[in-house]
């Protein structure tokens, strides 16, 4: 495997570039191929086989860029389709929920957790069956919030109408005297400021996107896979965007993400893969 191939990274949308931006700041030197199944999301909603169908049709084109491994930037594709999409790939593929929940149990000083998520992340239960093989003695209380991906989508990220229905979603978290709070889609830290003031200074949020970055770090390094340093590249070449519709809304968006590094984005066809 050519260790400076890109690392391929998938979201449903536009969540997944808070992990790409911590890949991007944890790992400058590497090449990076993100994209984002815009046509089809939100993911949260849809049934576990949809959600795995349309993981394996990102990862086949992702193959076609020739990538060196595959971050599932996506916290509801993690939880039904990362161990299903291992079995048929022979390279690294890592989700964002198993390196979150070691942050978080690692924080935890009364081991009563919170994870924030989609429909589907909550109810597949995915984080609390982790965050108890990692510490048996935790309480986990799960939240969906529907509502904050489409929010997040629409640029609302510091709005009134977020604030109100951050309130009401997390005033149930408040009840459970929670100390770690789980982001556990990767849209959240965007609105993270508004959580953070919701929920007060006691409750330590947990930023899977970070989390993974780092252990995909640790992983190439393992691997030795790090890319040569000192190969120039033009930044069109460093980092690529891709999506399945809506490519400019997608660019206008990022740019507030990432500035300075989405020069272009590419409208493909995701149902050919």
């Amino acid at each position: 495997m050519d260790k400076n191939a890109p690392i391929g990274v998938f979201d449903s949308g536009i969540g997944g570039l808070t992990v790409a931006r911590e890949i991007m700041r944890q790992l400058p030197e590497e090449r990076l191929i993100y994209f984002g199944d815009t046509a089809r999301l939100p993911y949260g909603s849809k049934s576990r086989e949809t959600v795995i169908r349309f993981s394996r049709q990102i990862i086949r084109f992702l193959r076609t860029m020739e990538v060196k491994a595959i971050v599932i930037a996506c916290n509801t594709a993690t939880s039904y389709a990362l161990d299903e999409v291992r079995k048929d790939e022979d390279i690294p593929i890592i989700g964002v929920i198993n390196a979150g929940a070691r942050a978080a149990v690692s924080a935890t000083k009364n081991g009563k957790i919170g994870v924030i998520g989609t429909n589907g992340t909550i109810d597949s239960g995915t984080y609390e069956e982790v965050l108890r093989e990692m510490k048996p003695s935790v309480e986990v209380f799960g939240k969906a919030c529907p509502l904050f991906v489409p929010l997040v989508e629409e640029g609302l990220l510091h709005d009134t109408v977020t604030d109100e229905i951050a309130s009401r979603y997390l005033s149930v978290l408040k009840e459970k005297y929670i100390d770690t709070l789980v982001l556990g889609c990767t849209h959240y830290p965007l609105i993270r400021s508004t959580i953070a003031r919701i929920m007060g200074n006691e409750v330590h949020l947990v930023n899977p996107a970070y989390e993974t970055a780092v252990q995909l770090k640790t992983l190439l390094k393992s691997m030795e896979m790090n890319r040569d340093e000192g190969q120039e590249l033009l930044q069109s070449e460093k980092y690529q965007f891709f999506v399945s519709d809506m490519a400019e809304k997608f660019r206008g968006f990022a740019i507030s993400i990432l500035p300075d590094e989405v020069k272009e984005t590419v409208k493909i066809n995701i149902e050919e893969y």
